[in-house]
Parts: C-alpha cells; structure tokens; sequence
C-alpha cells in the first residue's frame, strides 16, 4: 500500500512547531497526489492549511494510533519519526510517571528530579533472572542482561551511561553497580560488593560538584570494571578516571560550587580532631566562595562527610591517612588565600607572617620562606647559565592557582589508586562487567578546550555505538534469512579524523604547544590554513578569528581558541614541586612520586595481594605522567592515548547502552520540554538508532503472534493447520506491495508504516462488527423496552383503577363507620355518667357502712375483752374457794378418819391377846392372805394408774397455775396503767383547757395566716407555672442529654470495641512479627551454622588431603557390611550362593540380612540338639551301667527310656525337615521370584516374610518342646542311677530310694502314663505343623506362579497403555492401579485372617502343653524330698515363654546408635517409607528408643539420642535439601516426634486427649522441655527451607501460568511489540499454564498428606504457596504494562477462581489462604472496573483496601488498552485517586515481598496411635533394636 493511501479525511499528522516542536493535526479532507495544501484541524480547533514543500513535496509525518502510544519500546511503534519518538517519551513520563524506555537496543532514563520508589532491594528481586523484554524497562533489567549474557556467552560486557550534566548518569551507574552487588553477592567474607559500593560517596565527594544544572554533577569520567569468579560473584573492581575539570579548584561560576569535599570540610570544622586545619565558614576562602551559593538545598554536608569518612574506612585508608587527605585539602583552602602585593609591573611579593601562607606551609610541612619566596619568583634556564627571575602579581596568582589544581589533581589520582587497591582481589578475575559514566556531548555559549574533549569522546562512543547497532541489525536479518541490503547510515569518521589524525586538530595543537612563542591565534591561523575550505565538517565563524566551528553527529559547535594552549600544556612550576617533595609530611612526598609505588595505607605487605592484571591508566589533566617523559605529554595526548584504550576495551565487550535525558533545566519533577529534550533525542543518537531500525523492516512480528492479533481479518476458509502459511496467503491479499515485506524464517518483517495500516484495517473490521452488533443490541433493546412500557401501562392503569374502585368502597366504609361510631359514642358518654353516679353512690355507702361497721366493731371488742376479764377472775375466785373448801374438807376426813382409826387399833390389840381369837383368825388366813394378795396387786395397778392420772393432772394444774400467774401479773399491770391513765386523764384535761385557750389564739392566727396563705398560693401558683416550664424546658434538656449520652455511650462503646479489636489485632501483628523475627534469626543462624560446617569442610579437605591412588571407605559403609555379616563353624552349601549373591545390585539388602538371621538361628538350634544328643548318649551309658549293677530293677524302665529317646530323635527329624522346608522357601523366594515380586514393598514379600516369621517361631517352639523333654529324660535317668560309693550321700542313691519309694507307692505308673500322653500329644501337634507347613509351602509356590501371571499380565496392559493418548493412559493406568490394589487388599485381608486364626490355635495349644507340663513338675517335685532338693545341683531348663504385654520401648545397645540413626535417618527413602508404613514412623520408634532410656535413667544415653537425631536430620536436609519430598518427610517426623515428647511428657495439659494407657506411657525420669524447644526450632528452619523449595519449584511456573498463558482463548489480543520482545503469551509446548500449577500444587499437598503431616501445618504450607503465587503475579503485573488491561485482568480472576476452586476440593477454605490472594483479584477487579467519575474513584478506593495507594496508582499508570475501543486512564482521574488515599497510612513499598515467609506455628496434635501396637519392619534394618 503507498504512504499517500493513508492521508485521508481525519487521519492525524504531525507538523513543525517552534514552541512545541511538534504540533498534533487532523486532516479535513484526502490527500491527493498533487496537492500543494493540506487542510488540518490543530488538536485546540483551529484549522489551518499547511503549504508542502515544493521542492521535497514531502508529507508531514503520520501518528501512530493510540494503542501504540506508551509502548515500552520505540521500535514497537508503526511509524518511527521524531515526533512519534517524542511523543511516546512525553506520554510515558508525564501520564504514566515512567522514567524509563527501551529504544531497540538503547535504555532511554528520563531524570524525574523526584525520589522514586522504584530501586528497592524488592525491585532487584523481581528483576532477577527475568529475560529483558518480560518485565518494563528499567536500568536494573540491562544490569541483568549484562550479567546474563556475561555467565551465558562467557564474554566480558560493558555497560555505557552518557547524558549531559544532569541527566542522571552517575545515579543510573550507581543503581548499576548496587543491582550487580545485591544479585551476585561476593566470593570472600571480605564484602567486596559493599566496598564497590563505597566507592561512590568517596568519589562523588571529590570529583562531584554542585553546576547549574545539576546539584551533583560528575566533572569527571569513570569506567569501573566489576570483577567476577567463575561462579560470577563479584571478587573486585578497578576504576579509570578520565579528564578531570581541573579549573574548579579555582574558579567557579556563579551560582555554582567547588567539588563536595571543601564543603564538608568546612561544615565539619568544629570537629575535635579537625581543629588542627583550621579551617572557618566556606564564605571564607576564595576557592569556597566565588560561585555565591555555598549551600544545597536539602544536603547537610556534616552527614555527608561523615558518610564520606565511614566509606574509606570501609575501604581500608586508615585514619591516620584520611587526616592527611584532608590536610592536603585544607592546605589547598588556605593556598587559595594567599593575597599578591605588586612591587612593579614586573614583580610582586607577599605579605610579612602571612597568616594564609603560614597555615599553609605548617599543614604541608614546608618552609615559609621558600615556599613564600618560589611563589614570587620562578627559574630561567638557558644553554649556559641559570637565573631568577621575579614575576608580575597576575602570574603570580597564576601559579598559585596551578599549584593548587596541581597538587588536588595528584591526590584525585592518589585516592583512585588507593580505591582500586582495595577493591583488589587475590582471587583470579574471571571475567567482567564495566560501567562507563561519561559526559555527554556539551555545547554552551562558550566552549573551549573541556566540550572539545568531550565532544571528541562523544564522537568516539557513537562511532562505536552506530556500528554496533548496524552489526546486530544484519545479524537479525542474517538470522531470519531476510536478503540482507545495505542500510545507508550517518558514519562519523571524517569528523573524527578532522580531530585526531595527522595534522589534525590535536595534532596542530601539540605542535603549537611546543613552540616557544606559540599563542592561541598562532594556533588558530593554522587550523584555518589547514582545514578551511578543505573540510566540510571544519568552518570559520564569519566575525572572529579567535574561533572555529565543528559540525558534530548532533550539532555544529563553536569553540573559542582562548586558553587551548594554556589547558593543553597544563604548566606548573618545577621550584614549587620541589618544595612540596621536600615536605616533612610523609604523605605529601608520596603524591609526587614518579617512579616509586605509593605506600598502600588498605593492607600490609603480608597481606599476599597478586597485582592487577592490567594496569589502570590515570589520564586525567592533573596527573599527566608518570615518568618525566610524560611530563612533556599534553594533556590532549594523554586523553587520546586514554580514549584508544577505553573504546579498545569496550570493543572487546558486549556493549549496553543507557542514554540519561535531562527533561528541563529547572530541575523541576516530572514536567517536559521538548526543545531541551530534542535536542539531547539528536546528541545522544537515539534518533539514529531510530533512523537505522527505520531504513529496514523496523516492525517484526512472529507468525502465532501475527496470527492471534489479526485472526479477525481472516476468513475461515484462510486458516489453515500451518499458521506460516496461513499468515503469508492472509498477508498477500492485504498488502499487495510485496516490497512492504518479508517472510523470515520465524518472524514477519514489515516496513514503517505497515503495521498502522494493519491495524486500520483491523480497527475498521472490528468497527464494522462493533456497529452491527450494536445496531441488533439497540434493536433488541428498544424491543425490550418498548414491551416493558406497554406492560407497564397496563399495569398502571390497572393499579389506577383498582385503586379508585377501592377509594370509593373506602368512603362507603368511611360513612358506615362514622354511623357506627356516633351510636356507640352516644352510648359510651351516657353509660360513662350512670357509672361515674354509680360508683359516687357506691363509695359514699362504703365509707359510711364502713364507719358503722367499725364502731360496732369496737363496741364489741371492749365488751369481749371485758367478758374474758371478768371470766378469768370469777374462775379464779372460785377455784380459790374450791380449794379452801376442799382444804378444810380433808382436813376435817382427817381427823375423822384418825380417831376411827385409834379406835379400831385399840380393838385388835384386845383381839390379839386372845389365843382363840387368833385361831378362830387364822383358820382362814390363807385364802385371805391369797385375796389380799390379789387385792394389793390390782390395788398396784389402780395406784399406778392413778398416779399417771395424777402427774397428768399436776402438769396440767401447773400449766393452768402458770397461766394464770402470768393472767394476773398482767392484771396486775393493766391495773397499774389504768392508775397511770387516769392520771394522765387529768392532766389531759388541764392540757385540753389549755389547748382550748391555744385554738381560739389560733384560730383567730389561722385567718391572718389562710389571707397570707392565699397571696402565697397566687405567688406560688405563678411560681409552680414557671418552674414547670423550666422543668419542661430541664426535661427536654435531660432527654436531649440522655440521648446524647446513651449515643456517646453508644459510640464510646463501638470505640472501646473498635479499640480492643484493633489492639488485639495489634498484639496479634505484634505476635506474629516477634515470632517472625525469630524465626528470621533462626534462618540466619541455620544459615551461618551451614556457612559455618561448610567452611569447617573446607579447611578439613585443605588440610586432609587425600592421597593419590588411596580411597578412603566411609564408616558407615563398614559398619552396614559388617551389620550383616556372621560366624559360624558350620557352613553349609546351600547358603553360597546367597553370600555371592549377596553385593548385587538386584538383591535387597533387607532380604539377605533376614534369610541370614534365620539361618544363623537354625544353626544355633543344630548346635544345641548336637550338645543335647552329646549329653543324652552319656547319660544314657550312666543308665546302662546302673542297669548291669542293679539286677532287681524291673526292665520297663528301660523301655520307657527307649521311647523317649525314640520320641527325642523324631523331634529332632522333624526339625530337620522344617529346617529344610525354610531353605527351600529361601531358595525359590531368593532364585525363582521377579525382582519387582521380591521388592520391600510388593504383597508377595510381605506374605512370604510373615510365613518366614512363622516359620521361625514355629522352630522357637519346638526347640523349647526339645529342652523340655531333655529336662524330664535328664531327671528320670538321674532318678535311677545307682550310687557305687555307700558313704557319701549322691543324687544317684536319693533318686533311687524315692523311685523305691515311689514304686512302693505305685505311683511311677502314674508318672509313666503322664509322661506317656505328654509325648503323644507333642507327636499329635508335630504332625499337625509338619502337614500344615507343607501346605503353606504349596500355597507360597502357588502365590509365586500367580504373582509371576501378574506381573506378565502388567507388562501386556503397559504395553497396551503406551500406545493409548496421554490423557486416556493416565485414566487407563489409575484404573488398573486401581484394581490390582483392590485384589491385593482382599488378599491380604483373607490372609490376616488366616493367621489370625493359626496364632490363636497356636496359643491354645501353648497353654494346654504349659500347663500340663507344668503339672508332671508339680508331681515330680512331691516325691523329692526337701533334703534332696537342696543338695540336688541346679540345671537350666528352658521354660516356654509367656506372652507378655509390649511396653512401647524399644531397646539398643549405645555402640548400634550410630547404626540406628543410620538406618533411620541417613540412608532412609521418604518414598518407601511414605507408600509403605505408617505415617511418622522414624518419629515413633525414635520416640520409643527415648523412652527406654528414660525408663532406665540414663541422661547420657537420651542426650546422645536426641544430639545425634537433631544433627543426622540437619545433615540429611542438608544434603538432600532441594528434595521436597525429603523435606516434607522430616518436617512431619520432626513435628511428630515433638508432639510424642509432648503427649507423653507427664504435664496435664498435653495429657488431656490420652488413654489410660498412652498415660502410663508417659516419661518418668526427664524433663525434655529445652529439647522440645530445640526440636521446635529445628521444624521452623525446616519449615523455611520447604518454603525456599516450594518458591524455588513454583517461581518459573507463576508468570507463564498465571499471567502469559491465556486460558480462556482468544481474550486477550497480542499488541505490537519492538526489538526487546517480551516471552509470548501464546501457550507453546514446555510453557507452563495454569493445569501446570493446580497439577504441581496437587503433588505437593498429595505429598504431604502420605507424609502424615498435620492439618493446621498443611493449612500453612498452603497459605504460604499461595501468597508466593499472588505476591510473585502481583509484582510482575506492576512492572509489566503489557499486562495491565481489561482483558488481562479477566484472565487474573479466571485464574484466581481455579485456585480457589482448588482450595474448595481440599477443604482448605479455611486455611487463609484465600485472603492472601486478594490483593492480586483487586488488581484485576482494578483492570477491569471503570475508570472515568467522582463514583468511580469512590469505588475504587472503597475495593482496594488490600493494595497499598503506590500499586493502585501504579496499576492506573499501568492500564493499556489493547483495542481501539478501550480508553487509557486520564491523569485527572489518577489524581483525584492520589487525593482520595492520602489519608490512608500504608507502607510506600510498591512491590509485595514474595520472599516474606509468614511465622510459621505448630499446633499440639496428639497421637491416638498406641506405642505398643507399632510394629518395626524388617526393610527399616532395625534387626538389632528389641521390644521391651
């Protein structure tokens, strides 16, 4: 398509503007080939016609669309001009506040004169070991691609900075070498990287100085090569200073200041140790004071000199050598002050004891007189004599002025040297990476011999720089396979020749210079007679012949020729020099030393430095030489000589180019001028580079990015499988110029211009579809709409008229109702006045019948009391006369009754003298006597009958006399009071008369009172009225009040809540920081404790080294072999080929060690039946020799005796069949099995290792049966065995006479039949085992033949897998994964049950043999008797064991710990364990092991446990540190073994979840809390270093996954982009996507979930992935703006919903994990919501709270659209956004710090596992470890 195509009615242009430079446009109508004016539109609505040029007839230049406006790099943009360059660089920096842009190879800083939070140590993270084109530009990306390419092509880089005086140069090399510090890190302990960084205050202090244009200008050129090893780790650095503006030491301009140094001299001089240098306020020197502006704003040169001071400490210039820097600096003050009197014209002298002179000359150490006098006088030296010759007061402050550059340009070269000394390093220099900070190219109103070696450097570096460009130009197109055509570019060399060759400007110079009479003029006629009119780069100014012009790369320049002689020759008196070397201060001799090496103050000569592999040149105007010869050098000599030097050593590097802008000379934040920044775009050939990319194809696209980003234009019959092809036939038919073109081999290169065409085209296609969508959208809506109305009119017009019928059934009702109402009211007003009668009427009858009723009341009572008075006297007047009465009554009986009495006795005493009277009595007397008798008897009873009547009646008369007592006593009282009342009566009368007197005095008071009361009652009244008022008034105050207060309350309360919850909130913070701090320590320490073993090694291996040829073994290795190695003195042949066997690789070690265990069992019981065989055939020769001497011994005895010993050897036959049966098992598990069949944890090996088991107890069993009837055939045959010795008692003699006895007895029949049952039962059970065990024996070879058809039938479902697709092969492989597991499961579950059952018959039988075992000894034991058993030796006979009960212990020998932590620890697979065994079980048989040590009491043994676990798990960590499952597995078995010393640590608080039994488990002897606290700080370092592994695995996935990939298809469009392409977003394979974190997130949760790991520790590891996830996204998105727009931000949240959805499947809602990602969906809820009101902002603001205000303005500075159709953030928006969050308080850090590890805590979780069920397997080799 042609360019003129594209000039049509509204396209934009560009036009020339003085003011602006540039000028946007609109076009009103097409342009036509022809036209000679172009009708435009100003952006402001002028329109204007814009006049061609009739001559080029040139158009003005094309904007690029908005979309590509703000790229980050130049190149990306379609049209590539100036004012498109401009622009972009405008926008970026003023709208979006970026500093920094690419502009294809070249790094374009734009100095923002403003603090930016943008070079953190964050930043650098974030940077680090991305690819260049990923992240946004930034100086600290071309410091990583330096590196990068420097350990990747193993080739030295170099890093050029230039920029004119307040670009920001220094400051960019300085964040240059600090990113290379921080990334690299140093080799040594020696903190080289932090010396390279102390550097900088040192030389910004003496070589920076205060200019117009910049408060800390570098006045000097520096090239610093940062020094690498071979693992790239910085080991030193060197610096090479260039062309030191020598002339500030004496003279500044106004407003301008001498170098740093003086300043902070003099801001310093009250210090104590300064006040030898004498020194005062800057004001008062003349080198201080001439540019009148002594102070920067905002630096104290106190600090700054301090800072000063602190770096060459750091550097190692000792203090004493520091003050004699600044003695030299203070004496050059002073010199300064030396004033001049003039004698004559031609001589001049000093002053007499000139104090300036004489602080000078005693700071120096010279002598006043000479140096005064050399001041005034110089030396002639002719061919024949010598003279003095004195020289005029302006010469003379000439050499005063030399001097002083003189000697501060030697101590600039010192200090350099001194600097590079130290950062020097012994280590060999690998390769490394220069810095070159440089002056950009200068043109001022004046320029002399400084801008023409400047210049001159200038027109070096773009000479190198244009070739550069132009080299990796053609390397791309050589690349792509492109037809490579020679691109026509500015070459500088001429005017690079016009300076530096044969008689060439320098040259000319030089010449001059040694001429005697040689001026400036002299020089300029030759320039002007050599070079004008011959060269076209060389011209003459047309009103001065002291001048010349030099048309430079960016200008034309005039220099003036005045004092080019002078700065060139740079002269200084030799007599000065000499006075100054003879100085008695060391330090100054020292800095005039030609040949002789300074003395080093930063190390000792011991110190083993090795020099420096190139010397580094000092070319700068102070120091031109070294020798006298170079002396004679000019100093335009010298910077020629430094400059060839310089560009050799950049051409031998890969060069990086930063280009510093300086956007306005106010030094104003963030404003632009764009003639100040044009002019530097052109000097620092920007726009060459521009030019360049521009000539060619500048715009280049891959095909998959070409394809996403131009699929709309293609139809879908275009798009074929090959995308190649498909982009070439859609590309013919849009662009039918071919020549706009070119098809490389992986990229599309198109013209300028070409792309903007595209993108028309694209805009205008999406145009269409956005109108035709619209269109049906406004259709369907106005439809919608349309239909929403008609309904709702209908509904209204229903409502209406539902709701006048319902007003008119309303008034109806209404009217009703008030009838309704006026009846009852009616009714109500009457019935209310009948009642309030009534009840009127009742209360008057109530009150009144209620008077009556109560003075009756009264009446009755007086007279009740009465009646009861007189009742109560008149009873007790007549029982007093009762009692009288009956007194005299019974008196009066009495007497009677005593005289009848007398006279009766006096009768029967006569009776009684008569004799027949008393016969006649007693005839009858004993019937009488017997009635009588009855008579007293019932008289008895009556009586006592009585007397219970009668103390029933004297209770009751006492009560009733007490009553009445108590009646009359209270009569008695009443009658007292009735005296006093009617005393009282009496006086009352005399009070009532006196009362009398008193009422008719106050009645007639009363009505005095009762007048006054009224007025008082009116003025109390008025009273009541106002204070009830004021008390409405105080009321309403009080509720006011009251609301207030309950409100304050209210609020005081929600604030005290508030409060608390925030200082809860703040403890927890605090919490949760201190336990981060500590933490933090932790990992130092492990850090430095690794740092520290590592150099222990190291120094071990310096030390030990091993000799050639000698291997050392490891102890370890010698100590497994030896662990399964044995003795045994008989050897068998079927045990060789195991021992052969034995070192390879297919067997299991674990099998070996268990089939010789068995085998060394066997032979042990072979060796006990030989001894048992042994001593029963001896005894059996004792009995045979017994027999022949007792001849009356029955011959059954000896027939039972051969039964037994027949019973003994069948047992024995028996053994040796299952002995055999074992071997055979061993042989066909060990020869006939598959390898993957005999592996540790396949089922076969378990089943054949639990029948192995079985096998060896079952020989355990019968070799106790064996001892048990040796013991019985031992005591039976000492039984009767004769005794040949009759005078000694023997066993033979006792067993003799109790079998005698016993034969006596008839009891040895017994016995016989007992025995007899014992021993057929004993061949019952052999013969029961020996048939059972050849049936497990069958079923063990049928196992083996179907695990053989098994692992056959495996192989073919892999074979049939392999060929399936990936995803139907997983699916297929789970399934068979599935089943096989399934069917092993059922087939173990059958066989547990079957052993079950044999081990209970098998215990049945075992008690059923105790017992009756126990009972023939019982019997035996009877028939000895107790003199017997004493004298009787013991013998040991083994007794069956008992099943005892599994304590939890296990036991070790102290010599197998080394052996334990081995097997445990060392040389565990975490893999094996995890699959096979239960969770946590290093921990638990670690746990058991302590145990045991505990119950025996031994510290030392629990000490050297736990120090020896502790350290074998840091080594195992620290070996396999990288391996997450590795440290997943000790994290758990760390964490597991602290909560088993906690559940059982005997304290109630972790005692509260045991058993009873786990209780009793519990540790009794130790206290292991410093242990646990020691364990909980090794699962912390633990806990980090799976963090680091995590981060180390996720970091490569989070960018790709989470960001770059696009998961939903075809959301996200592809923008152009430029020369540093970014990572394509377009899934290719090997690129991670977000299937590959949820699959990688799924490993490691499933990991460590078969690791046993706790739940909240789980919940955590989780949090933590995930905010390495979010903070690693997050951080990307702000330093990516090709990530920051709509459509990315969908892809986010997308995204985000996976790994929550994630989280949902792993109950893990709760862990908080969730939270830590919500600063990420806040970013893109922020990419995604409107950006345009108040409401929005307001919106904003209210969501973002997790995003701190600089990543919420970053974000909005960010926002890119991708189409036409989105629009950017306006910066008033992103203002009103900044004044919204002002108030909010949150960390100015821009970047989330991914590496933050949150304090990690580890919950109490007890076992319910019990220490006693836990049984050891055999694959742990923990053979040597018993159960207690």
């Amino acid at each position: 398509m042609a360019a003129s195509e594209l000039y049509t009615k509204f396209a934009r242009v560009w036009i020339p503007d003085p003011e602006e430079v540039w000028k946007s446009a609109e076009l009103l109508k097409d342009y036509k080939p022809g036209d000679k004016v172009l009708l435009l539109r100003l952006e402001e609505g002028k329109d204007l016609e814009y006049r061609l040029d009739p001559k080029t007839k040139e158009l003005p230049h094309l904007r690029n669309p908005d979309i590509l406006v703000g790229e980050n790099d130049l190149t990306a943009l379609s049209y590539l001009h100036e004012p498109a360059v401009l622009h972009n660089l405008r926008v970026r920096f003023i709208d979006s506040k970026l500093i920094y842009t690419y502009c294809g190879i070249v790094l374009v800083a734009i100095n923002p004169y403003e603090q930016l939070p943008i070079y953190g140590e964050d930043i650098i993270n974030a940077y680090s070991g991305q690819n260049m084109g990923d992240m946004d530009p930034h100086i600290f990306a071309v410091a990583e691609e330096a590196y990068k390419q420097m350990a990747r092509d193993e080739r030295n880089q170099s890093i050029i900075v230039s920029g004119e005086s307040g670009a920001g140069k220094t400051v960019s090399a300085k964040y240059a070498m600090r990113y290379f510090a921080t990334v690299s890190g140093s080799a040594s302990e020696a903190n080289v990287e932090e010396k390279v960084l102390a550097s900088n205050p040192i030389m910004e202090s003496i070589g920076n100085a205060k200019t117009t244009r910049n408060d800390n200008s570098s006045r000097f050129g520096k090239y610093i090569e940062i020094g690498f090893d071979k693992r790239y780790r910085i080991i030193g650095a060197n610096m090479r200073t260039y062309l030191l503006e020598k002339s500030r030491v004496v003279f500044q301009a106004e407003e301008e200041r001498n170098y740093h140094i003086f300043y902070q001299l003099c801001a310093s001089a009250k210090l104590p140790e300064f006040k030898m240098l004498r020194l005062g306020n800057a004001n008062s020197f003349h080198y201080t004071k001439q540019g009148g502006s002594p102070v920067i704003e905002g630096v104290d040169d106190t600090k700054e000199m301090a800072h000063t001071r602190q770096a060459c400490t750091l550097l190692g210039i000792s203090e004493s050598y520091q003050m004699g820097i600044f003695r030299i600096l203070a004496g050059i003050l002073h010199l300064g002050n030396v004033a001049f009197t003039s004698r004559d014209s031609d001589s001049c002298t000093i002053p007499p004891k000139h104090e300036p002179l004489s602080i000078f000359s005693d700071l120096m150490g010279v002598d006043y007189e000479e140096m005064c006098h050399w001041l005034c006088h110089r030396k002639l030296a002719t061919a024949t004599e010598t003279y003095i010759k004195p020289i005029s007061k302006l010469q003379a402050t000439n050499a005063r002025d030399a001097l002083a550059k003189h000697i501060y340009a030697k101590l600039f070269s010192w200090i350099v040297d001194h600097v590079n000394q130290a950062l020097h390093s012994a280590v060999k220099q690998h390769s490394f990476i220069g810095v070159l900070d440089i002056y950009g190219f200068e043109t001022f109103e004046i320029n002399s011999f400084e801008q023409f070696c400047i210049n001159y450097a200038n027109e070096k570096l773009q000479q190198q720089f244009n070739m550069h460009v132009f080299k990796l130009e053609q390397e791309e197109y050589m690349k792509e396979q492109i037809p490579w055509t020679l691109i026509d570019f500015y070459d500088n060399q001429p005017c690079i020749n016009l300076i530096e060759s044969k008689l060439g400007i320098l040259d000319l110079l030089d010449e001059e210079c040694k001429m005697p009479k040689g001026t400036d003029d002299t020089w300029a006629q030759k320039l002007y007679n050599t070079h004008l009119n011959k060269c076209a780069l060389f011209e003459k100014p047309r009103l001065s012949n002291k001048a010349f012009i030099i048309q430079h790369f960016a200008d034309k320049v005039e220099y003036q020729c005045e004092g080019f002689l002078e700065k060139n020759k740079d002269t200084v008196f030799e007599e000065q020099i000499k006075v100054l070397k003879s100085s008695k201060f060391k330090m100054l001799p020292e800095l005039f030393q030609d040949d002789e090496k300074a003395i080093s103050p930063t190390s000792a000569t011991s110190s083993g430095r090795t020099p420096l592999t190139r010397t580094p040149a000092k070319p700068t105007k102070g120091r031109p030489g070294q020798t006298a010869k170079e002396h004679k050098k000019t100093v335009g000599h010298q910077f020629r000589n430094s400059l060839h030097l310089l560009m050799e050593t950049l051409n031998a590097t890969t060069p990086h180019y930063v280009r510093c802008i300086k956007p306005n000379d106010f030094k104003f934040p963030f404003t632009f001028d764009e003639k100040r920044a044009v002019q530097q775009l052109r000097a620092c050939g920007v726009l060459e580079t521009i030019r360049i990319s521009a000539a060619g194809f500048p715009s280049r696209w891959t095909y998959q990015e070409f394809f996403s980003r131009y699929r709309v234009l293609m139809k879908q019959k275009d798009v074929l499988s090959d995308r190649k092809q498909t982009c070439k036939n859609v590309l013919e038919k849009l662009i039918l110029d071919k020549d706009k073109y070119q098809f490389g081999k992986t990229k599309i290169f198109f013209r300028a211009g070409q792309v903007a065409y595209l993108e028309k085209l694209r805009a205008d296609k999406l145009r269409a579809a956005c109108i035709r969508i619209q269109k049906t959208i406004r259709g369907w809506l106005l439809r919608k709409k349309y239909l929403r109305m008609r309904k709702a009119a209908i509904t209204v017009q229903r409502h209406v008229r539902g709701y006048q019928a319902r007003c008119y059934a309303k008034f109806l009702r209404r009217t009703k109702a008030a009838t309704i109402i006026q009846k009852y009211w009616r009714m109500y007003i009457v019935r209310r006045r009948y009642k309030i009668r009534r009840s009127a009427t009742i209360v008057l009858q109530s009150y009144l019948r209620g008077y009556l009723a109560r003075n009756r009341y009264r009446k009755m009572l007086h007279e009740h009391k009465a009646v009861i008075i007189q009742k109560w006297v008149r009873g007790w007047l007549a029982r007093t006369h009762y009692r009288r009465s009956m007194q005299a009554i019974i008196y009066l009986q009495c007497c009677f009754r005593r005289m009848m009495a007398k006279r009766e006795l006096k009768k029967l005493k006569i009776e009684a003298r008569s004799v027949e009277r008393y016969k006649k009595l007693h005839i009858g007397m004993e019937n009488k006597i017997m009635q009588l008798q009855r008579k007293v008897d019932e008289q008895n009873k009556d009586y006592k009958c009585l007397m219970e009547k009668l103390t029933n009646l004297e209770g009751i008369y006492t009560s009733e006399t007490e009553k009445l007592r108590s009646d009359l006593e209270r009569l008695q009282l009443s009658e007292e009071e009735a005296k006093i009342a009617t005393g009282r009566v009496l006086s009352l009368q005399e009070e009532i008369a006196k009362l009398r007197k008193d009422l008719e005095q106050t009645q007639s008071e009363k009505k005095s009172i009762e007048e006054r009361a009224d007025r008082y009652k009116q003025e109390t009244e008025q009273l009541v009225s106002s204070l009830k008022e004021e008390n409405t008034l105080l009321k309403q105050e009080k509720e006011t009040l009251n609301h207030l207060i309950v409100e304050q309350a209210k609020e005081m309360t929600e604030t005290m809540e508030k409060k608390l919850v925030e200082e809860t909130k703040q403890l927890e913070l605090d919490l949760n920081d201190e336990r981060l701090r500590y933490q933090n320590l932790l990992n130092e320490f492990s850090r430095l404790e690794e740092r520290y073993d590592d150099l222990k090694e190291e120094m071990t291996l310096m030390v030990n080294v091993p000799k050639p040829g000698h291997k050392r073994t490891d102890s370890t290795h010698s100590s497994n072999e030896s662990e399964y190695t044995f003795s045994s003195e008989i050897a068998e042949t079927e045990d060789m080929p195991l021992r052969t066997e034995e070192p390879s690789e297919k067997k299991v070690p674990l099998d070996m060690s268990l089939f010789l265990k068995l085998q060394k069992r066997v032979t042990e019981l072979e060796q006990e039946k030989q001894v048992m065989q042994d001593e029963l055939d001896r005894k059996e020769e004792q009995v045979l020799r017994s027999k022949a001497k007792e001849e009356e011994r029955p011959q059954i005895r000896g027939a039972e005796l051969e039964y037994e010993s027949l019973k003994r050897q069948e047992l024995e036959s028996e053994n040796k069949k299952l002995k055999n049966e074992l071997n055979e098992l061993r042989k066909a598990l060990s020869e006939k099995s598959a390898p993957e069949v005999t592996a540790p944890g396949a089922p076969a090996y378990r089943v054949l290792m639990e029948q192995l088991t079985s096998v060896s107890e079952e020989l355990d069993v019968r070799k106790e049966e064996v001892l048990i009837l040796r013991s019985q055939l031992v005591s039976q045959k000492e039984a009767i065995q004769p005794k040949d010795d009759k005078n000694t008692m023997t066993d033979s003699t006792i067993l003799l006479e109790d079998v005698q006895k016993m034969k006596d007895k008839g009891e040895i029949a017994q016995a016989y039949i007992g025995l007899k049952e014992t021993n057929r039962l004993l061949e019952s059970q052999l013969q029961s085992q020996k048939r059972s065990h050849e049936n497990e024996a069958e079923a063990l070879r049928g196992e083996i033949q179907s695990l053989k058809e098994e692992n056959n039938r495996q192989q073919q479902l892999l074979a049939q897998n392999l060929q399936l697709p990936p995803e139907a092969r997983i699916e297929a492989s789970l399934q068979h994964e599935i089943t096989r597991l399934t069917n092993e499961n059922l087939d173990l579950m059958e066989q547990l049950e079957k052993q079950d059952k044999t081990v209970r018959k098998l215990k049945k039988q075992l008690k059923v043999f105790a017992k009756k075992i126990g009972e023939l000894e019982v019997g035996q034991m009877e028939n000895i008797s107790p003199g017997q058993i004493i004298d009787e030796p013991i013998r040991p006979v083994s007794i069956p064991r008992k099943e005892k009960d599994f304590q939890g212990m296990l036991e070790y020998k102290k010599e197998d710990e080394q052996k334990l932590v081995k097997n445990l620890i060392l040389e565990l697979k975490p893999r094996g364990v995890a699959v096979n065994l239960i969770p946590g079980l290093p921990a638990y048989i670690l746990f058991m092991c302590v145990r045991h040590a505990d119950y025996l009491n031994d510290d030392q043994k629990v000490r050297s446990l736990l120090t020896s676990t502790i350290n074998s798990i840091k080594k195992v960590l620290k070996k396999r540190g990288d391996d997450f499952e590795t440290v997943s597995f000790w994290l758990s078995n760390t964490c597991r073994f602290l909560h088993c010393l906690k559940q059982y640590s005997g304290e109630e608080g972790f005692m509260k979840h045991n058993t009873s039994r786990q209780n009793e488990h519990c540790l009794t002897n130790f206290d292991l809390a410093e242990y646990r606290q020691v364990l909980s700080d090794l699962a912390i370092q633990i806990y980090q270093q799976l963090v680091r592994v995590l981060e180390n695995i996720l970091q490569p996935m989070i960018v790709s996954g989470m960001l770059e990939h696009e998961t939903i298809q075809g959301v996200s469009g592809v923008k152009p982009t430029g020369l540093r392409k970014r990572t394509s977003s377009i899934a290719d394979e090997g690129t991670y996507t977000l299937d590959s974190i949820l699959r990688q997130l799924n490993s490691f949760h499933s990991v460590l979930c078969q690791h046993g790991m706790d739940p909240e520790l789980i919940k955590q590891v989780v949090k933590q992935m995930f905010y390495i996830v979010g903070a690693v996204t997050l951080n990307n998105l702000l330093l990516r703006k090709d990530m920051c727009s709509w459509s990315k931000g969908m892809q986010i949240r997308y995204n985000v919903s996976q790994l929550e959805e994630w989280l949902r499947d792993k109950n893990l809602m709760n862990s908080g994990a969730k939270e830590t990602l919500e600063p990420l969906i806040q970013a893109a809820q922020l990419l995604q919501v409107k950006k345009k009101t108040d409401d929005d902002a307001e919106a904003i603001c209210s969501m973002c709270s997790a995003l701190t205000t600089a990543q919420i303005v970053k974000v909005l500075n960010l926002y890119t659209p991708v189409n036409e159709f989105e629009e950017r953030v306006s910066v008033s928006f992103i203002r009103t956004i900044q004044m919204r969050l002002r108030d909010r308080k949150d960390s100015p850090q821009l970047l989330m710090d991914a590496k933050h590890i949150f304090p990690v805590t580890f919950p109490f979780n007890p076992s319910s596992l019990a220490l006693e069920t836990i049984q050891i397997p055999a694959s742990l080799g923990l053979g040597f470890i018993s159960r207690v």
